[in-house]
């Protein structure tokens, strides 16, 4: 129960007097739950502009939540008011499906990640991007039906079965693309220009299937040329462990070790992490391979509105091999947890990052439970590499440009393409 003056201050009763306490329905408190969530949590106290306790009081006496739905919209339209795609509404099927596919290996679909792109007019009017508003491809899952496809990192999917994408949430998105094995969807694509405009939109059609996640793949190879900067001298040419890492999981630690261990054993001159189409995962996971290569420094900086609040730093207690010349491959598809290690060995010198500018994603968001089973998902914080740089929309900048095309993908693949005569240099 709470008194008007609990919502905005004391009113007066007919004679003078008080008025006798309102009772808050259950509908209002569930609101109420997601206002305070955001209220505590959210990394913009200024809240986009909007005085938040005054939201508060106008929401609760002019938008109907007599039943749940009504509800679960004033709640959307809440978080809308943030101009924040990031800070999202979970009804509760959503939120149980979220946390199960935290723990998947695999997932039914078209092997996409996307992430959304704001444009002028806010979230109502963001793209879908392949890789994160229409939406855009972050990131096609390695072998996966969209990358056999042809989709690329930067891809605007405009629609899917003639749905516009214009404007939708990532949950949404992820309905969308999602789907039983076997089913057929198309996509419609636009493919920015060299001058960044999108051309004209194609239409890609794609069958779903079990997409299976491989955190982590690598190779030794050998004979590798003098031109790529590293093994000079030697007879038979160099030798370096070529990593692969696609996503940041509970495995990904574990497949790095073993690749580095591996490494070790035949003696590698120089080491490969190649994190191009890799949009991310756990961020814990990205601090621990930070710490298997660095000796010391810090990773990342952790800040909010009222600055830094926390800095992860390497332990060389847990360090694997902090010396071996590193190579760093990285694209427009490399983003957050991605980003945040290729900041850190970039920052603390300990990595040549070769590629393109890293796609620019230091947002934190958190699941926040509400008591009826639904939840939101919340901005909380963002990343700061250890010079400070503020990844978001900025993204990492490589020591080395290399268009991504002209670096082969797979161990083999690699493999051949260091042993070329002219192989591209990748070494500082």
């Amino acid at each position: 129960m709470l008194g008007p003056e609990g919502l905005g201050g004391p009113a007066a009763g007919p004679l003078g007097g008080p008025q006798p306490a309102q009772a808050v329905t259950a509908e209002q408190l569930l609101f109420l739950e997601a206002w305070r969530a955001v209220d505590r949590a959210y990394v913009d106290k200024g809240f986009n502009g909007q005085p938040w306790f005054r939201i508060r009081e106008t929401y609760l006496k002019k938008e109907p939540m007599e039943e749940r739905e009504q509800t679960y919209a004033a709640i959307r339209k809440l978080l809308a008011s943030l101009d924040d795609p990031f800070t999202r509404f979970l009804e509760p099927a959503r939120l149980a499906r979220l946390r199960g596919d935290t723990e998947k290996s695999e997932v039914t679909g078209v092997g996409v990640e996307v992430s959304l792109t704001e444009e002028p007019g806010g979230p109502s009017k963001s793209l879908l991007k392949v890789g994160p508003v229409m939406g855009r491809v972050v990131s096609p899952t390695e072998g996966g039906p969209s990358e056999r496809a042809g989709v690329r990192p930067g891809d605007v999917i405009a629609a899917v079965d003639g749905k516009p994408t214009r404007g939708i949430s990532l949950y949404e998105a992820s309905d969308l693309l999602q789907g039983p094995a076997g089913s057929s969807l198309t996509l419609t694509l636009q493919s920015p220009g060299k001058d960044g405009k999108l051309g004209a939109p194609r239409d890609v059609q794609l069958v779903r299937e079990k997409v299976v996640f491989r955190p982590v793949s690598y190779a030794t190879c050998s004979g590798v040329s003098p031109s790529a900067g590293v093994g000079a001298g030697k007879e038979g040419g160099g030798k370096v462990e070529y990593i692969r890492v696609t996503t940041f999981n509970n495995s990904t630690v574990d497949g790095v070790v073993a690749a580095m261990r591996e490494g070790k054993a035949a003696g590698v001159d120089g080491l490969i992490l190649d994190m191009r189409n890799n949009g991310g995962g756990s961020f814990p996971a990205g601090v621990q391979v930070a710490k298997l290569l660095l000796a010391g420094g810090d990773i990342v900086l952790i800040s909010d509105s009222s600055g830094v609040r926390d800095i992860y730093s390497a332990d060389k207690a847990l360090s694997l091999d902090t010396t071996t010349p590193l190579s760093v491959w990285v694209n427009k598809g490399t983003g957050s947890a991605s980003e945040v290690l290729a900041g850190a060995l970039k920052d603390n010198g300990r990595g040549t990052i070769v590629g393109e500018t890293t796609f620019g994603k230091g947002l934190i968001q958190t699941v926040v439970n509400l008591s009826d089973g639904s939840g939101l998902a919340v901005t909380v914080a963002k990343y700061q590499t250890p010079s400070g740089l503020d990844i978001n929309k900025i993204g990492i900048t490589p020591d080395i440009r290399i268009s991504p095309e002209a670096l082969a993908v797979g161990g083999d693949a690699v493999c051949r393409q260091l042993a070329e005569p002219a192989a591209p240099r990748i070494f500082g």
